[in-house]
């Protein structure tokens, strides 16, 4: 006993730190609240501003644009703080509630019609909600290489984390259409909702979501982070030699941009295809988006024990394929109206598409902790938010696309958003938005992770090379 005791004490003493389940679901319930925010304005802010706040599509589509030209610029920033700094509260997970309380108070002016129609306090609400979400996000990313080395605990702790924030897509994708329908009972079957109803909605997820960030602050012990001194000279050029340096980060961070933009594309356009499409109702709309988590309950759990049949490489191509196959069935059955009348179809197509999509997605950020050490490995520094930083900055690129791409396609394709039905090219041009687009990402995410080189063996020996330093 004494032994084994010894033992574990020796590898937790080298950062090979174990987890326990409570720390794992406090660290998970981070993005449980991230995602709150996160995937309500993936999926319906779009929405919103053209059918209940008055945008013209075009006009939305420039200002997330511009909005994510403004990340570009603040995410480094905020990255090379949070590393400099040390705060009374901690080094990362400070942010979770300094950040978490404007973040909240954000999203939810998102969703107020107080103004409606003007296009200044959209671009005021939404900049100052993306500018709060990256010093929440940023920070939070970083945690997570703070807490362990150990790759089995990696792995165990991102299963929990994505099945977490899987919960969070499910409270929104499904939740919103039925707390919406709660706030305002009229006979309306869209989900053009009353104004009123979108902000009491929003302002009820938010509040749940700072909840959950100080619970996940409560839990989250950093363990494994440089000594101030090592940082102190930290800048935000080191963002540039990082991602110059650091092979595998680049990679990450392609894979990054294709991913995200595979997913804010398709979640956009979700409630347009349910309404335009299909000619469904918000039940349908919630059981729809509501499919995009599920898988997330059935699969998050299974991933070690996936990674370790079919490898690292394996699962990331085994699992984009279905999804690609998904998108497939997806458009084929839209495509036929004898089929797309028979919505269990469409909801099959749905749950294979987001199988895909949350395996291969959700483990991408067990990545990030392996990138973070190879940089400390090649030049000494374990400059975690930095890289946090410029994989954020990738992913909001990957954002951009998701926010300007529908966007342009409705306004190319003729979309009137006064109309209850569209025209038969603005169905097809949502169905790009929904399969067609995505899955041509999908294959380009595959090709760029065919090139990451980082497997286990060699981040562990890796790992193991940066405790020895730290021991001589």
């Amino acid at each position: 006993m004494d032994a084994t005791v010894n033992i574990r004490q020796s590898q937790e003493s080298k950062g090979f730190y174990k987890l326990s389940m409570l720390q794992c679901i406090g660290f998970g319930s981070g993005d449980l609240a991230q995602n709150l925010i996160y995937q309500t304005i993936s999926m319906y802010l779009l929405f919103f501003y053209t059918n209940v706040y008055g945008l013209d599509p075009a006009v939305a589509a420039v200002m997330f644009l511009i909005v994510r030209i403004v990340d570009v610029i603040w995410d480094p920033l905020v990255g090379t703080f949070v590393d400099k700094h040390n705060p009374r509260l901690g080094k990362y997970r400070a942010y979770l509630v300094l950040g978490g309380i404007p973040l909240t108070g954000f999203a939810i002016l998102c969703f107020w019609n107080g103004f409606s129609g003007s296009l200044l306090y959209a671009y005021i609400t939404y900049v100052g909600l993306s500018m709060c979400y990256t010093l929440v996000n940023v920070p939070y990313g970083a945690l997570n290489a703070s807490l362990t080395r150990d790759t089995a605990e990696i792995t165990k702790l991102t299963s929990v984390r994505m099945f977490m924030a899987n919960l969070g897509g499910l409270a929104v994708g499904m939740g919103i259409p039925i707390i919406l329908r709660i706030f305002d009972p009229s006979e309306t079957t869209d989900m053009s909702m009353s104004d009123s109803a979108w902000f009491a909605t929003m302002t009820l997820y938010g509040c749940i979501g700072l909840g959950l960030l100080i619970f996940c602050f409560s839990q989250c012990k950093e363990r494994v982070v440089m000594d101030s001194k090592e940082t102190e000279n930290v800048s935000v050029s080191d963002l540039w030699m990082e991602f110059v340096h650091n092979r595998p980060l680049r990679i990450l961070a392609f894979f990054f941009v294709t991913a995200f933009a595979m997913m804010a594309i398709g979640n956009a356009a979700g409630a347009y295809y349910i309404q335009y499409n299909l000619s469904g109702s918000a039940t349908e709309l919630s059981v729809f988006m509501g499919l995009g988590s599920i898988p997330a309950f059935i699969f998050m759990p299974m991933i070690p024990a996936i990674k370790k049949m079919v490898g690292k490489k394996g699962m990331f191509y085994i699992f984009l394929v279905i999804a690609i196959v998904g998108m497939v069935m997806l458009y084929a059955i839209s495509m036929i109206d004898a089929l797309k009348e028979h919505m269990i179809l469409v909801y099959i197509a749905q749950f294979i598409k987001s199988t895909g999509i949350i395996v291969a997605t959700g483990y991408m950020w067990a990545l990030v902790p392996e990138v973070i050490s190879f940089g400390e490995y090649t030049h000494g520094r374990r400059i975690a938010g930095i890289v946090n930083a410029l994989t954020g900055i990738f992913y909001k690129a990957g954002m951009a696309l998701g926010g300007v791409v529908p966007g342009l396609v409705l306004a190319f394709v003729g979309f009137q958003k006064e109309a209850l039905t569209q025209t038969a090219f603005a169905q097809q041009g949502i169905l790009w938005l929904v399969a067609v687009i995505p899955a041509i990402l999908l294959a380009l995410a595959m090709f760029i992770i065919s090139r990451y080189e980082l497997d286990d063996e060699v981040i562990d020996r890796i790992n193991r090379e940066i405790e020895a330093r730290h021991n001589d």
